[in-house]
């Protein structure tokens, strides 16, 4: 074989080795960005978290505001978290917290309560100078609506800002109490939309938006309705008929006894999209030696078009519910150690951690190294942050 004829071989099979060892790395690159992707996310992960308040300090930040410390309650640990040195913007200094979802806070003014803003503030991850803050557009009351208490809220995304949205622009949503319910998108709309919700009764319900049925929810007083309301404004609420199933079997005194309770409902979304139906039932005025009762139902696969058949259940697995004025709220227990599996955690008119199978409460006490001075608990859990 003459010498150019060997070069070409020579340089053919370089050729292949060298596409073969880039292939080869490729792939390994590929697969080492995953398990990195995977670890970091796990790594960056908080667990849920409670919002005890803000201890604020005397020291200026700079360009304005002060200092001052957030304190969460870590359920996971039962010990506080201590989020120093934040700066608290002069917007939020003149402001209180009327709300929280999906980690967000929503602040009003309080020289002028339908100024609102939604806020990162509460986010142990987000920056400590400069949090991120969103303007939304004025609030404006209907007829037989008011806007200066508010109820709860709920957002149909954890990113309100367009261009991180993945899922479509973000829908904020507002339940005040009362008949009104105002949804806007931010950085879009210039105004709410409001509608009256078609119902009257006592307020005994939190707004929240499942990812699956992508609507905003609404259980109807009585507990025997879904109400909820699309993404697109102009459509009227859907009715959802809930047909309950497998009543537990009580004693009459006991039923008697909870007709007797405040009871709130609370439809609730796991991270698969399984749905649940709590009824959480407490005693007026709030008794600690009294524990509270809680009814768990779980929407069951065989749903015919316009009804919810809800099954009584003692066993919602490895799941943990989250209860409290912030959009309810559900994550997988063995994810976050230190939660209880199979329970619900309870923050309003108890703070506690409730146990499904048992029907048994075991109350929180006071997180050492919170402030005498910091008597209320702020009642907004907060859901587990990742970057």
């Amino acid at each position: 074989m003459a010498m150019n004829e060997w070069c070409t071989v020579i340089w053919r099979y370089i050729e292949y080795t060298m596409s073969q060892l880039l292939s080869r790395l490729s792939k390994l690159s590929s697969r080492n960005k995953t398990v990195l992707k995977h670890k970091n996310s796990r790594l960056l992960s908080t667990s849920p978290y409670l919002i005890v308040g803000v201890f604020a300090e005397d020291a200026r930040a700079r360009g304005g505001g002060f200092l001052g410390d957030i304190l969460l309650f870590d359920p996971a640990k039962e010990e506080l978290l201590t989020v120093r040195d934040k700066t608290v913007s002069e917007e939020l200094i003149c402001s209180k917290v009327m709300g929280a979802s999906h980690g967000w806070g929503f602040f009003s003014d309080l020289r002028n309560h339908n100024s609102v803003r939604i806020t990162d503030f509460f986010n142990p991850l987000a920056s400590k100078s400069d949090s991120k803050i969103i303007p939304l557009p004025p609030l404006t009351s209907m007829i037989y609506g008011q806007t200066e208490v508010v109820w709860n809220v709920a957002m149909s995304s954890s990113s309100p800002y367009r261009q991180d949205n993945e899922e479509g622009d973000c829908v904020v949503a507002i339940k005040f109490l009362g008949n009104q319910l105002s949804m806007c998108r931010p950085g879009r709309d210039l105004a709410w939309t409001n509608k009256l919700i078609p119902f009257v009764g006592f307020e005994n319900s939190n707004l929240m938006y499942s990812k699956r049925d992508q609507r905003f929810s609404l259980p109807a007083p009585g507990g025997n309705y879904l109400c909820s309301w699309d993404l697109h404004f102009e459509n009227e609420p859907k009715f959802t008929e809930l047909v309950f199933r497998n009543l537990p079997e009580l004693p009459q005194s006991e039923w008697e006894l909870m007709d007797s309770c405040f009871r709130e409902d609370h439809w609730v979304e796991s991270p698969s999209g399984q749905s649940f139906l709590v009824k959480w039932y407490s005693h007026v005025p709030p008794i600690r030696c009294k524990e509270p009762m809680v009814m768990v139902f779980r929407e069951d696969q065989d749903t015919n078009e316009g009804t919810k058949t809800m099954s009584y259940t003692e066993d919602i697995g490895d799941l943990c519910i989250f209860l409290s004025k912030s959009e309810p709220f559900c994550v997988v227990a063995s994810s976050f150690p230190g939660l209880k599996p199979n329970s619900i955690y309870l923050m309003g008119r108890c703070f506690a951690v409730y146990d499904i199978t048992t029907k048994t409460s075991r109350h929180f006490e006071r997180p050492k190294g919170v402030p005498e001075s910091l008597t209320n608990f702020l009642p907004y859990w907060l859901p587990p942050f990742s970057i």
